[in-house]
């Protein structure tokens, strides 16, 4: 998930974490194809070094997988993290989304070009939006306008901020209830004339989904990806609170500075999150799912193209969104592709090469600080 909020003296909240896999990392000149990944060891002991309490990362290339840990898992007992580690990967969960609504396109069991109110009707009307006028690739690719519930305030107080989260981090919450939240504002911009992230466009993406199929878009992840793939650390909460073992703990301020107190926030209803960033995974199994992806094993060539046409995010430099998967051109000259998540204490990346052969995926246990671009140059470049 991504977060912004325009709360009275607040610019900006701290756990507002970064839409989607890297954007520019700095990285300087290309550098040769080398075997070992002593600098993406290096950019992840730095990001510890930086007050991030732990990270974990998982690299797979033609020599093989390799992963490294830094820091720990739990501050208060000082276990570490590990490589096996499952964490909640927030806006990642996008990119499955799209991935089954892509499929169902190729079964021939709705057109990208449906207007959304085909599917869902009355729902997406308010304050100027407008179901009537907005196509399902407009959801997938963010130029919908749709204003982000994320970015609603009373949203952002009470499920970002310390006394509102505390008191509701068990809340149960439904599509309809943060599709609800968005329809009180109005739409940043009319269909298909700009780009701007919004969490909305994803909430509404799953909802077609159970729409399509009849069933919820966690049982169709399920049925065509996670089971296929043998993504077995994959999962799709719902509302369960817990992260399934092996896992850390997640941290985070709940607040705007990164001053402060610091929260164990591991526990949460992710339904905050819905179809727009509640999944649960770890590194091994997101390399599986992006290099599947980009190999073309879960999508035939013309619906992947589709996923791969991109538009211009004035919003992350050097980035191109795609339908839930978007294209970054790093600083030394190499393309990956992948999406990133931000969720209450924790932040992820996961991204690869476009032949799908060199994958990379991590999880810092914070919200507040590190920057997980860094360890993706330092593999990549």
């Amino acid at each position: 998930m991504r977060v912004r909020t325009t709360l009275a003296g607040t610019a900006a909240l701290l756990l507002s974490v970064a839409l989607a896999a890297p954007a520019v990392a700095a990285a300087g000149p290309a550098a040769p194809a080398r075997h070992g990944h002593t600098a993406t060891r290096a950019a992840v002991e730095a990001t510890v070094r930086d007050g991030v309490p732990g990270v974990t990362a998982t690299a797979n290339d033609a020599h093989g997988t390799w992963s490294t840990t830094a820091g720990v898992g739990d501050t208060r007992t000082g276990a570490p993290r590990s490589a096996a580690d499952r964490y909640r990967v927030g806006s990642i969960t996008k990119t499955f989304v799209a991935t089954v609504l892509l499929q169902l396109e190729a079964e021939g069991r709705l057109s990208l070009d449906d207007k959304v109110d085909e599917w869902l009707p009355g729902v997406v009307r308010g304050h100027g939006h407008d179901g009537r006028a907005i196509t399902v690739r407009q959801l997938l690719n963010h130029t919908s306008g749709i204003y982000s519930y994320t970015e609603d305030e009373d949203f952002a107080r009470t499920y970002f901020l310390a006394d509102g989260f505390l008191r509701h981090r068990y809340d149960t919450l439904t599509p309809q209830d943060l599709v609800a939240m968005a329809m009180r504002h109005s739409p940043y911009f009319a269909p298909g004339t700009s780009w701007h992230y919004s969490n909305t466009n994803y909430v509404l993406a799953g909802m077609v989904i159970a729409k399509v199929t009849g069933h919820p878009y966690a049982t169709e992840i399920r049925h065509r990806i996670l089971g296929p793939l043998h993504l077995t650390a994959t999962s799709v909460p719902g509302t369960r609170v817990t992260v399934p073992r092996p896992s850390s703990r997640a941290y985070g301020k709940l607040a705007a500075t990164a001053t402060g107190p610091t929260y164990d926030v591991t526990e949460l209803n992710p339904s905050l999150a819905s179809s727009a960033g509640e999944m649960i995974s770890d590194s091994a199994d997101l390399d599986r799912f992006y290099s599947a992806l980009l190999r073309g094993k879960l999508l035939p060539p013309r619906q992947l193209k589709e996923m791969k046409t991109t538009v211009k995010t004035d919003e992350v430099p050097g980035a191109g969104y795609g339908l839930g998967l978007q294209e970054t051109v790093l600083d030394c000259g190499v393309h990956v592709w992948g999406h990133g998540g931000g969720i209450h204490g924790s932040k992820s990346a996961a991204v690869t090469t476009a032949d799908g052969r060199h994958s990379l995926a991590l999880n810092l246990n914070a919200d507040w600080t590190g920057d997980p671009d860094a360890v993706v140059a330092a593999e990549f470049c």
